[in-house]
């Protein structure tokens, strides 16, 4: 069985794992169950006739005598690229964008209230080529150009939270960023943050065409409750996970773009362990597919140099606080996840665990304050 064919684990058990164990593997590994989210009819139709994958599920929190349910639906889009790397540009962009329509509308069916899509969404994820042209003409203002433009009139036709992570443009100095930018269902772009954490692996290396964010830990206020954008490589770090939640993030998207060799076997725990560790949903969003470019490159591991950086496994979810996940999309299919959460169960979780009460930060910004100064000497007891 190859790579391409394994469409994902969760299929893989239910295939395999006796019936009467099925359901004890699956506590074990994903936590407590989610509940099958009835999607309309007409939404399934849709995605079948547009040809990805559409799941739904909820997360199951305890009823409050003080507080009514905060309950939210939010959809995770993942995609292949719709067009050869090789295509004119705008042609790229368009196509990227009625795709993306698409599966918005089905969002729209399915009552989601805030949206995420991958990272870079509207262009290949050629930063692995090292080569500047033609991939940074796909930058654009995160203000407004024409992908923020549309992703507004999305929103304010479905009345939806539209998260756009984008290779953005910034006129003022002209330079690149990797960016997400937060719309708000009124339509108004309600602000942007950017890519906090660069990764350095092998000759592969991102900086070649944007550094690190300077933008901090935002959390942005919508409607549908305080939510956060942690771009790709930041779910390495868990103190990047933990600034956004200090800053009192309810939910934290990670719009990624990673393979199958580089890093499938961390993917179904960073962000599953961020949900536990902060006491709040992650949502963890990969592309999908192999992206073929023209001119050979090599990614520093001995290989020989190839055409595509490797396989885009998809496989997005969403985790909760009380370490249950989602099951995730396909390995290998565009598609929608639709998940319908409570935001009361971060409370609740947190007054069980007390990850936060018990959390020495003040101990911790000590010792880091010393571990960052030139003269710092490590704490080591010897005989």
């Amino acid at each position: 069985m190859s790579g391409f064919e394994f469409e994902s684990l969760e299929k893989t058990l239910e295939k395999y794992i006796p019936e009467n164990e099925l359901t004890e593997v699956k506590r074990i590994l994903f936590g407590n169950p989610t509940k099958n989210l009835e999607l309309p009819s007409s939404a399934e139709i849709v995605a079948s006739e547009r040809d990805f994958e559409l799941q739904g599920h909820a997360f199951q929190s305890a009823p409050e005598q003080l507080r009514a349910s905060r309950r939210v639906r939010i959809g995770l889009i993942q995609n292949r690229t719709v067009l050869p790397t090789d295509a004119p540009i705008l042609d790229q962009i368009s196509a990227a964008h009625s795709r993306i329509a698409e599966l918005v509308e089905v969002a729209a069916m399915c009552d989601v209230n805030i949206v995420c899509f991958q990272e870079t969404w509207t262009m290949p994820f050629a930063f692995c080529t090292r080569e500047k042209e033609p991939w940074s003409e796909f930058a654009e203002s995160a203000e407004d150009g024409p992908t923020t433009r549309f992703c507004q009139e999305l929103a304010k036709k479905y009345n939806m939270v539209i998260v756009s992570p984008i290779l953005e443009r910034e006129a003022l100095h002209n330079t690149l960023w990797n960016t997400a930018v937060v719309i708000s269902n009124s339509g108004q772009v309600l602000g942007k943050t950017r890519k906090n954490h660069i990764p350095r692996v092998g000759d592969f290396n991102e900086s070649t065409y944007y550094m690190e964010g300077n933008t901090g830990h935002k959390v942005f206020q919508t409607q549908f409750g305080k939510i956060a954008v942690n771009i790709c490589y930041g779910r390495h770090h868990p103190l990047n996970w933990l600034m956004y939640s200090m800053n009192g993030a309810e939910i934290i998207f990670n719009p990624s773009a990673t393979v199958g060799a580089l890093s499938e076997p961390m993917w179904s725990i960073e962000a599953r362990n961020a949900a536990i560790a902060n006491h709040c949903y992650t949502c963890a969003i990969n592309r999908v597919g192999t992206e073929h470019f023209k001119n050979e490159f090599t990614s520093g591991d001995g290989k020989k140099a190839h055409h595509d950086f490797g396989h885009f496994y998809g496989s997005s979810y969403v985790s909760a606080p009380d370490g249950s996940r989602s099951p995730g999309l396909s390995r290998t299919r565009d598609g929608l996840l639709v998940v319908e959460l409570d935001l009361n169960m971060n409370r609740q979780i947190s007054d069980k665990w007390s990850f936060k009460m018990t959390g020495r930060y003040a101990e911790y910004a000590s010792e880091l304050a010393k571990v960052v100064s030139e003269d710092f000497k490590p704490n080591i007891v010897k005989e």
